[in-house]
């Protein structure tokens, strides 16, 4: 950089990097992040045999103590997206992961069914709130060439929350009974809660677009490229998906132009989040992704929570169930970095519709393997592999769908939406077993959400003003130069 007046696009300059030691920094705090947030939402499952046989409760009154957390995590989602946007990603990822972290120590001390309820409901609202903050910090730090990559990466820390809740709890139940699970769960997103202060950087493009101090953007940025200097120099975050130029000295047009002084303008603040996402110019994007993912939930919960008793009325053993359905999340983290790479290169979008498709056809085939075991073992597995990376990678595609100033929204609000479809999975799942339905018709009726979230994915950039180029297209472009 040149020690004359410049004008720096910060997103470009980050485009330009190599993904240096302090992104990493970045990528592996919002791993943390979503480690602790899989612990989390997994540690009823983890306690709920010894709450049964301590407090001598009935396995059906589990149930609101099970969905609390899930209701909070739609309602923290949804609240927390338009918060980001307005005051900054890492102060509420800060504050969202402190909560839960609070909630869950309260959580351990409680002596009935209906305070672990109450308590678990707020541990949720903070557990969503980080999420869709967490995707929206990285996929803002990560070069465009690798964002898709860099966001399923991050997310491959549920996975590995989950398996550490799993092997955690197995040591300390026996020894410290169940509440020791959740002051596990506590104790830790409380540090990490320091470490994020401490280490993890504001959004610059936030800052940039919010009129923030150059000199914090300029003390940022030379942490990604410390060679670079910024004397002198003014930042602004471009945005060709909302056809604007956001700047740390005030809001300008497309061409670079001042309209500060011009009737009707307004800095970014003033603009409601949840008005751009809902907006002519987004909102058939909007739906189709919310659809998407809400049928993407559905076939993933309704798998998770019923394929043990799918195996079990076909005719496995206990033993053989367990085995059968612990091969559906193992290739979870594999093909999200390979979904994700894939991302990279190509028009997201399509390579996610193409990857609802693949789980379209998997599930039909998992109908027709009941009969051989090696096969069913190999289509669960694939199955699993390409459902997770599907569900995992719409959190990168909505990142890139939506413009600066209302990403965290965007972001917050698909995942808000879609949890309600993994409720409606548990509940589909436990329709269809009212109903009698056996194992290779369940997974053929799986088909049908594949398809229509396929469809909504490859439609989402159908219908946009004339002239302007799509956000995942614009993306792509940015990765093809």
């Amino acid at each position: 950089m040149t020690t004359t007046e410049c004008s720096v696009d910060v997103q470009a300059f980050i485009d330009e990097q190599a993904f240096s030691p302090f992104q990493w920094t970045i990528l592996v705090l919002c791993f943390l992040v979503v480690a602790a947030d899989g612990f989390d939402t997994a540690a009823v499952g983890f306690i709920a045999p010894s709450l049964v046989q301590q407090w001598g409760v009935a396995r059906a009154s589990l149930g609101p103590v099970m969905s609390a957390a899930l209701v909070g995590l739609g309602i923290g989602a949804l609240a927390a997206g338009p918060c980001a946007d307005r005051i900054g990603r890492k102060t509420v990822l800060v504050l969202s992961v402190f909560f839960f972290g609070v909630w869950s120590l309260a959580a351990a001390r409680a002596s009935s069914i209906e305070s672990l309820t109450v308590l678990r409901f707020f541990t949720g609202l903070g557990l969503g709130a980080a999420m869709p903050n967490a995707v929206t910090l990285m996929s803002e730090y990560a070069p465009a060439r690798i964002r898709a990559v860099a966001v399923n990466a991050m997310f491959c820390g549920f996975s590995c929350g989950l398996a550490i809740g799993g092997v955690t709890s197995a040591w300390l139940i026996p020894h410290f009974g169940w509440p020791s699970v959740l002051v596990a769960g506590g104790v830790g997103p409380i540090a990490l809660t320091v470490l994020l202060i401490l280490l993890l950087p504001e959004s610059v493009q936030f800052l940039a677009i919010h009129k923030q101090a150059d000199q914090r953007i300029a003390r940022i940025l030379q942490r990604i490229a410390p060679q670079s200097r910024f004397d002198g120099c003014r930042f602004v975050a471009v945005d060709a998906r909302a056809g604007f130029v956001g700047s740390t000295s005030d809001t300008v047009n497309a061409g670079g132009a001042s309209n500060a002084n011009e009737p009707g303008s307004r800095p970014m603040r003033s603009q409601w989040a949840l008005a751009v996402v809902l907006s002519s110019r987004y909102r058939f994007g909007t739906l189709m992704l919310w659809l998407a993912y809400f049928m993407g939930l559905l076939i993933y919960y309704l798998l998770t929570n019923w394929l043990p008793t799918l195996f079990k009325d076909t005719g496995f053993s206990g033993e053989k169930a367990a085995l059968m359905t612990s091969l559906f999340p193992l290739g979870g983290v594999l093909g999200n970095l390979c979904v994700g790479w894939i991302m990279d290169r190509f028009a997201g979008h399509r390579v996610v519709a193409m990857t609802y498709v693949l789980v379209g056809v998997l599930v039909l085939l998992v109908g027709q393997g009941v009969g051989h075991q090696i096969w069913l073992g190999t289509l669960i597995f694939l199955t699993g592999t390409v459902a997770t990376s599907a569900v995992t990678s719409m959190s990168a595609l909505a990142a890139s769908f939506y413009p600066t100033r209302a990403r965290a929204t965007g972001v917050a609000w698909m995942l808000g939406i879609g949890r309600i479809g993994g409720v409606a999975g548990a509940l589909v799942g436990a329709m269809l077993m009212g109903f009698g339905w056996q194992f290779g018709a369940v997974f053929s009726l799986l088909a049908v959400p594949a398809i229509i979230a396929a469809s909504g994915v490859y439609l989402m950039t159908r219908r946009r003003q004339a002239g302007e180029p799509s956000a995942v297209e614009a993306g792509a472009a940015i990765v093809a130069e």
